[in-house]
């Protein structure tokens, strides 16, 4: 009980020795003291967006806006902007290679959500587009700036990237002949397209040719295929197929219009004698396949043609396959008959 009322007292002399332990010191003395606080001043963050806990992200945003505000501008300067419909459609087409969402996290030090993402990807291909106009308008310094800026975003494998799809281009030898490869289903044709020659110049490529002299054995053994072999009328301008003539490989009008039909939206049925090559799949197979090559051989000696045959769907390859079937089904879909008992 005692104890309870002593307590209070205790703790008044201890604020009481508290306050009165602190010296009094004279304000002369205080010229030799360190007054610099204890605690350091708040330095101001280089960024704005320090606090955000992804200051590089918004950081990368903000530079990405103040780009496309300033070629903005600077095209608006120009009286670049706004384009008409007309010019904007007459552009060259978009080519973006931007890096993929995970690749693009590693140049923030952590993983982008798909908004952040679509967010970077809209601001680059606004800039693409300026570049776009830029460069058509023939003003390579800004071009040049703009394509500076996208290069830090683009994909290391660009040029793969971007060729992914394309044909490979048609190669010619000296003679002028094409080798092209079609494909429809299970079908595929090795197309070759020579241009028909006059007669003088015939003669010329015939005289220019090295002489191959054969061994006496192989000699003889040629000229007996030659006299046993069974004639056949070959035109200048003729279409072989398995070293056969295309009315009597494919007896089928539609099959013969097939292959025919490139070179006479092309115009150009008459200049070239066509030898293919086809095997795999059955005749309406086939006959596509010998004309998305005799197609791609016309493109490759008149490039004038290529939207012609394009749009005609004839350049595009037919990627359909037999399905293949399925367990516990009597073929790919049908199933068996269920009959209840």
């Amino acid at each position: 009980m005692l104890n309870a009322f002593r307590q209070p007292v205790r703790v008044a002399l201890k604020r009481q020795y508290a306050t009165a332990s602190t010296p009094f010191v004279p304000p002369r003395s205080l010229q030799h003291v360190d007054r610099t606080p204890r605690r350091p001043e708040k330095v101001k963050p280089e960024s704005p967006t320090f606090y955000t806990g992804r200051s590089d992200y918004y950081d990368q945003v903000n530079e990405l806006e103040t780009a496309v505000t300033h070629s903005r501008r600077a095209l608006r300067t120009l009286e670049l902007l706004p384009l008409p419909k007309h010019a904007r459609d007459s552009l060259p087409p978009a080519q973006p290679a931007w890096r993929s969402r995970d690749d693009m996290s590693s140049l923030f030090a952590r993983r982008l959500t798909t908004s952040r993402y679509r967010r970077l990807t809209e601001l680059l291909s606004e800039l693409e587009s300026h570049q776009r106009i830029a460069s058509t308008a023939g003003h390579p310094g800004l071009a040049g700036g703009i394509s500076g800026v996208m290069r830090i975003f683009e994909r290391a494998d660009k040029d793969a990237f971007l060729g992914r799809g394309k044909a490979k281009p048609v190669k010619f030898d000296r003679f002028g002949r094409s080798y092209t490869v079609g494909r429809r289903k299970e079908s595929t044709a090795q197309v070759w397209m020579i241009p028909v020659q006059a007669p003088a110049e015939k003669a010329d490529v015939q005289e220019s040719l090295p002489d191959y002299s054969l061994e006496p054995r192989v000699q003889d053994a040629f000229e007996h295929t030659q006299a046993t072999r069974v004639p056949v009328n070959v035109t200048t301008t003729s279409i072989l197929v398995n070293n056969i003539p295309l009315n009597e490989y494919f007896p089928s009008p539609a099959d013969c219009e097939r292959i025919i039909r490139p070179l006479k939206l092309a115009g150009v049925v008459g200049a070239y004698n066509v030898f293919a090559i086809v095997r795999g799949g059955g005749t309406t197979g086939q006959s596509g396949a010998v004309a998305h090559g005799v197609a791609k051989g016309v493109v490759a000696h008149v490039p004038e043609v290529e939207q012609i045959l394009r749009k005609a769907k004839i350049f595009k390859r037919d990627p359909r396959m037999v399905e293949r079937k399925k367990t516990g089904l009597a073929k790919a879909r049908k199933r068996y008959a269920w009959v209840k008992r």
